[in-house]
């Protein structure tokens, strides 16, 4: 395990083989000093914080906390995922914690992404910029998704590459946090790539499966876009997002997700490119997604409060559109300077692709390949990023 805030080198950090309790019970045995550490980290978490009652003791207001979680969340894996059930619980058990404790973690991110109120709303966790080419516009003709993960440096030293072997399913290499049973980016066995940046939205929130674990389900047993994003759509969920999803056939996808909407836009006849943030393109979608108008309320982390919800977005989009108004082709190398852009005037901020804000920050830049079934990627800044390639 790392010191305390270093962050590990992008590597393999376990293998896990077996039925889903046996998943997550080598998970759970093999990072149970950064899972324990994770829970440690919630008292330097604001946005978890900020929930607590002034006069209420932080360690009754987390285990306060953690009982809200498992009573929204065991019951809507019993009912629609049982597998993942059985993969936290065995998670818990290996890392020595309570499942109250797995479950608090396990749930942070749609707890703290709900945007109920259009006016005032709460943060997620994490931010993210991606970019798929395939065809005419990859170079090596390979399709390849690259993103930016913009994240919480505070949660840096918990990234976690997996090696998910599951009896009965597909094998997949998995970006993920140690403490997570989902996967927040991965590439399985058949060359389907999935990777997750979250949203906005203001439907109501259900108790249903977290988007990351329908993700790891969606890796464990699809083999092409259209298949995962059947999977994804009709499945219930907790969270909203903007997943990014290509095959090794180069079909290219990127699937907007709401807590009870889905909608799907792939390239223009032609283009052979397609890119997001954290704003919905495709009309049903921006039905439920927060006003332009929406700014963060008090409820949120300090140096949000009173800031535009979709302003960064919106910047982030506009960036990739006059970038990639060129048809040339892009190789690895292309997109690693793409998303290393700091904007017109060379000066990063939470607006930029390459994001060094006051709150969010890019804290890993990753690189899917379909087709070999590998994954270039480096747990810095994209401006600083040194990539490491990992093959399943």
């Amino acid at each position: 395990m790392p010191r305390a805030g270093e962050v590990p080198a992008p590597r393999i950090a376990v293998t896990c083989q077996g039925g889903p309790r046996q998943l997550g019970l080598q998970q759970g045995s093999d990072l149970a000093e950064e899972i324990s550490a994770g829970l440690k980290t919630l008292a330097r978490l604001e946005a978890f914080r900020i929930r607590q009652p002034r006069r209420l003791p932080y360690g009754l207001f987390r285990w306060l906390s953690g009982r809200r979680a498992s009573r929204h969340l065991l019951p809507a894996l019993r009912q629609h995922d049982p597998a993942s059930l059985e993969r936290l619980e065995g998670l818990a058990e290996g890392a020595g914690l309570g499942l109250n404790a797995l479950a608090l973690m396990n749930s942070l991110e749609p707890l703290l992404s709900s945007a109920a109120d259009s006016t005032a709303v709460s943060p997620p966790l994490g931010g993210c910029s991606a970019v798929a080419v395939t065809g005419d516009r990859s170079a090596g003709g390979e399709p390849v998704i690259a993103r930016n993960f913009d994240y919480l440096p505070l949660i840096q030293p918990f990234y976690t590459v997996r090696d998910s072997r599951p009896f009965g399913r597909t094998r997949s290499l998995e970006f993920t946090v140690a403490p997570l049973a989902g996967a927040i980016d991965g590439v399985n066995e058949h060359g389907l790539v999935i990777t997750y940046n979250y949203a906005f939205a203001t439907d109501t929130p259900q108790a249903a499966p977290p988007l990351s674990m329908l993700i790891a389900e969606a890796l464990g047993t699809c083999r092409s876009v259209n298949e995962a994003a059947e999977l994804l759509s009709s499945r219930p969920r907790w969270g909203a997002g903007m997943l990014m999803l290509a095959d090794s056939g180069g079909d290219l996808a990127s699937l907007e997700l709401s807590h009870t909407r889905a909608g799907l836009r792939r390239p223009g006849p032609g283009e052979d490119l397609v890119f997001h943030s954290n704003q919905y393109s495709t009309d049903r979608l921006r039905q439920v997604e927060v006003a332009v108008d929406a700014v963060y309320s008090d409820a949120a982390p300090t140096p949000l409060r009173g800031c535009s919800v979709l302003e960064s977005s919106r910047r982030r989009d506009a960036r990739f559109s006059d970038l990639l108004t060129a048809s040339r082709p892009l190789d690895a190398d292309d997109l690693a300077l793409l998303l290393a852009d700091h904007g017109e005037t060379g000066k990063p901020d939470d607006g930029t692709l390459c994001m060094h804000g006051d709150y969010w920050t890019t804290t890993a830049c990753l690189q899917w390949f379909p087709r070999s079934r590998r994954v270039r990627l480096s747990y810095s800044s994209a401006c600083q990023a040194d990539f490491v390639e990992l093959t399943l």
